[in-house]
């Protein structure tokens, strides 16, 4: 399981400590078991290292616990946190910028989940993490806010409350509460495809329209490029699947472009370095043409991972992770 933060960097003012003796879930306990009451340290001045009881992350060791027995959340109006909403603020190198509202928030990607090590600990919003309940992090919206969340894969869905920041993984988009990754099917994997729907709380079953999940404007420059690509990467102008398939399949695009005479002088100089896999693909979007240079689609998020990492590595820039159905 990777690491994650548990709060917004640049967050200095002081946490008062939350109960968090970590108690292990039973079969069909339907919430977190009773908390002694022992405190945590005051441990945001630590390094992350050394700020959590437990190195790894884990679930409890009792088997999964009955999700049918916990409520989902309801949507409801609740003023911002006056913690974690910072307009921006910055992560390892990155900045993140908070959206106003959530309204019209729809994006695809994949979920990861946390679990044990953070049980109990203060969460960017300063309320304890409890990974018995339906909650997630969330890089940009607002805190709190609700939203469902939909495995691809299997079609699962449960509605989360949004009251944490992450995951801080390039190609993560949402971190699911332990409860939440076992009610949709990620849990034990690790990871899962999802749709991520913001939840308006004066119409919680409203489907909201695409608003944030477009891709970036194409900016007619040359694309970096990676090294070669591994095996179980399908050349993205390989034949799509019949329209008539479900499967959500994984891209990593390279870049985007207006003029095609671009895009072919970026794929030549991919080809040079060796990423023969790479591939042009020409959409419609907001009335004009973009030519997407990208990869895929890829067997799985492992091989998405694997190929996101060696890039950033020898220099070239984080591809941008895409999910379609």
């Amino acid at each position: 399981m990777r690491w994650r933060i548990a709060a917004c960097a640049g967050l200095c003012l002081a946490l008062a400590a939350c109960a968090g003796h970590r108690t292990r879930g039973d079969a069909g306990a339907s919430r977190a078991p009773p908390r002694e009451n022992a405190r945590l340290p005051n441990d945001t001045s630590r390094p992350q290292s050394e700020r959590y009881a437990q190195h790894a992350d884990d679930g409890p060791a009792a088997p999964p616990i009955d999700v049918s027995k916990i409520p989902e959340p309801v949507p409801k109006a609740e003023p911002r946190s006056r913690y974690g909403n910072k307009e921006t603020y910055s992560v390892l190198g990155r900045t993140y910028r908070v959206l106003p509202d959530s309204r019209g928030y729809v994006e695809r990607g994949i979920a990861s989940w946390y679990g044990n090590k953070f049980h109990g600990y203060m969460t960017s919003s300063f309320e304890p993490y409890d990974m018995y309940a339906f909650s997630a992090a969330h890089k940009t919206l607002p805190l709190p806010s609700y939203a469902r969340v939909t495995n691809l894969d299997n079609g699962k869905s449960v509605v989360v409350r949004i009251n944490d920041r992450g995951p801080f993984h390039e190609d993560r988009i949402i971190d699911l509460s332990y409860a939440a990754a076992v009610k949709i099917g990620v849990w034990p994997k690790g990871t899962g495809r999802v749709e991520v729907r913001a939840l308006d709380p004066a119409r919680p079953d409203e489907l909201p329209p695409s608003r944030v999940a477009k891709a970036p404007p194409p900016t007619d420059r040359d694309a970096p490029v990676p090294a070669r690509v591994p095996a179980a990467a399908a050349p993205a102008s390989s034949p799509q699947p019949s329209a008539h398939s479900r499967e959500p399949r994984i891209y990593l695009q390279l870049a985007a472009f207006g003029e095609r005479a671009n895009a072919e002088r970026a794929l030549e100089q991919a080809r040079r370095a060796g990423l023969d896999q790479a591939g042009i693909e020409s959409v419609a979007d907001a009335g004009r043409t973009v030519h997407r240079l990208r990869i895929g689609p890829l067997a799985d998020t492992e091989t998405a991972d694997a190929l996101t990492a060696r890039i950033e590595r020898l220099g070239f820039g984080v591809p941008r992770l895409a999910i379609e159905r």
